[in-house]
C-alpha cells in the first residue's frame, strides 16, 4: 500500500501539472475573478469569511463544475488550487477554517450529473441498460449534498433560507431538472456516449476558452503555463506522506478481514430486524469509498462479476459508487497540500453526507429497480 501511494502520486503528476498550468492562465487572464464575481452573492452568505470577488471562489466553482460532470482527474487540481487560495486567508495555518470545511464537504458530496465512469463500467460488463443508474445516482447524490450542506450550515450558523441562497439553489435545481428530462429522452444504449461526449465537449471548450482569453489579453501563455505546471509537480510530491498514512490504514483493514466481518454483522442485524438483505452485497463499495475511489471501483466491479452486472446488488453498488465520495482521500490530499492538520468538523460533516448518500442509494434502488 505504501508503494501504491507513491504510484498514485506519480500518476497525478501529469494531471496536476497540466491543470495547474491551465489554472495559472485562468488566474492571469482574470477568468477566476469573473467566476468569483458571479458567485459572490451566494458565497457571501455561505462563506462570509471570504472577501467578495476573491479568486478562491472561482477555483471553488470550477472544481464543483468538474465534479458535477464526473471529471475526477480534472477536479482534483482545481480543488487543491481552491484549498490553497482559501489557505491564504487562514490566520491559523494548521487549523481548517469554516470556508475550507464547507468547500471540502461540498466537494466530497457534490452532485454528479453525468456518472460517465460508472456507465462505462456497466457497458463494459455487458449491462442490458448501462444508463439506467443515471437518475438514481442523481437523486441519491442530491440527498448527499443537501445533507452535507445542512450539517455544515447548522454548525457554522449559515442561513440557508436567505433569498439569495434560495435563488441559487432553485436555479441549480431547475438546471438539474432540465438535464434529467434531456437524459430521459435518450435511449439507454446511447446515454453513456451522450454523457461522455457532452462532458468532454464542455471540458475542451473550457480549455480552449481559457487559452483564447489569455491570448487575447496578451498573456505570456507558455511561460505562465510552465510556472503553474511546476506548482503541480511540487504538489504531487508533497501529498505522498499523507497518502501513505491513509492507504496503509486501508490495507490493514482489508487484509485483517475486519471489512468482511463488519459486512456479515450488518447482514445479521438487518435480517434480525426483518428487512430484506439483498443490498448487503453492495456494502463493501460504500465502506471503501470514503477511503479510496479506486478501491471502491474495484469492489463495485467485483460485485458486478460475482452477482452479475444486472443483479440488484450490482445496481445498488453502482448507485453507491456514484452518490458518495472519497471523503478521507479528499481530506488527506486537499488539507495535506496546504499543511492543515486540525480538520475540526470536516470529517463528521463529510461522513454525514456519505451516510445519507448510502441510505439514499439503497432507497432509490429499491424504488427504481422494483426488487
Amino acid at each position: 500500500m505504501a508503494k501504491l501511494s507513491a504510484e498514485i502520486a506519480i500518476g497525478l503528476i501529469g494531471v496536476l501539472a497540466f491543470w495547474c498550468g491551465i489554472l495559472k492562465l485562468a488566474e492571469q487572464s482574470g477568468i477566476a475573478n469573473w467566476l468569483a464575481r458571479g458567485l459572490a452573492p451566494l458565497f457571501t452568505h455561505l462563506m462570509p469569511d471570504v472577501p467578495r470577488g476573491h479568486p478562491a471562489l472561482g477555483y471553488v466553482s470550477m472544481n464543483m463544475a468538474s465534479n458535477m460532470l464526473g471529471l475526477d482527474n480534472a477536479a482534483t487540481p482545481m480543488g487543491i488550487k481552491a484549498m490553497q487560495s482559501l489557505q491564504l486567508l487562514n490566520p491559523v495555518k494548521e487549523t481548517a477554517t469554516n470556508p475550507q470545511i464547507l468547500f471540502l464537504v461540498l466537494n466530497t458530496s457534490s452532485v454528479t450529473i453525468f456518472p460517465i465512469t460508472i456507465i462505462m463500467y456497466r457497458l463494459q460488463q455487458g449491462a442490458l441498460h448501462p444508463g439506467e443508474v443515471f437518475l438514481p445516482i442523481l437523486l441519491a447524490t442530491l440527498g448527499s449534498t443537501l445533507a452535507g450542506l445542512i450539517s455544515v450550515a447548522l454548525i457554522q450558523k449559515i442561513n440557508l433560507f436567505h433569498r439569495t441562497v434560495m435563488a441559487y439553489l432553485l436555479g441549480i435545481g431547475g438546471l438539474v431538472g432540465a438535464l434529467v428530462l434531456w437524459m430521459l429522452s435518450i435511449p439507454d444504449e446511447q446515454m453513456a456516449i451522450a454523457s461522455s461526449t457532452l462532458g468532454n465537449g464542455l471540458l475542451f471548450t473550457t480549455i480552449f476558452t481559457i487559452l483564447s482569453i489569455a491570448f487575447y489579453k496578451k498573456i505570456a501563455i507558455y511561460e505562465q503555463f510552465v510556472a503553474g505546471a511546476k506548482e503541480g509537480f511540487e504538489l504531487a510530491v508533497k501529498i505522498i506522506p499523507y497518502l501513505v498514512a491513509m492507504l496503509v490504514a486501508i490495507g490493514v483493514m482489508r487484509a485483517s478481514g475486519v471489512l468482511n466481518q463488519i459486512v456479515s454483522l450488518i447482514e445479521w442485524v438487518i435480517s434480525w430486524l426483518g428487512f430484506d438483505v439483498a443490498f448487503v452485497a453492495a456494502l463493501p463499495t460504500a465502506m471503501i469509498k470514503p477511503f479510496s475511489g479506486s478501491g471502491a471501483r474495484a469492489m463495485m466491479v467485483e460485485t458486478m462479476t460475482t452477482h452479475g452486472v444486472d443483479s440488484f446488488a450490482a445496481k445498488v453498488a453502482a448507485v453507491m459508487q456514484g452518490s458518495t465520495e472519497t471523503t478521507f482521500y479528499v481530506l488527506t490530499v486537499y488539507f495535506g497540500a496546504v499543511g492543515v492538520s486540525r480538520v475540526r468538523h470536516a470529517i463528521g460533516c463529510g461522513l454525514i453526507a456519505d451516510l445519507t448518500g448510502v441510505v439514499a442509494a439503497i432507497v432509490v434502488s429499491y424504488w427504481f429497480f422494483n426488487f
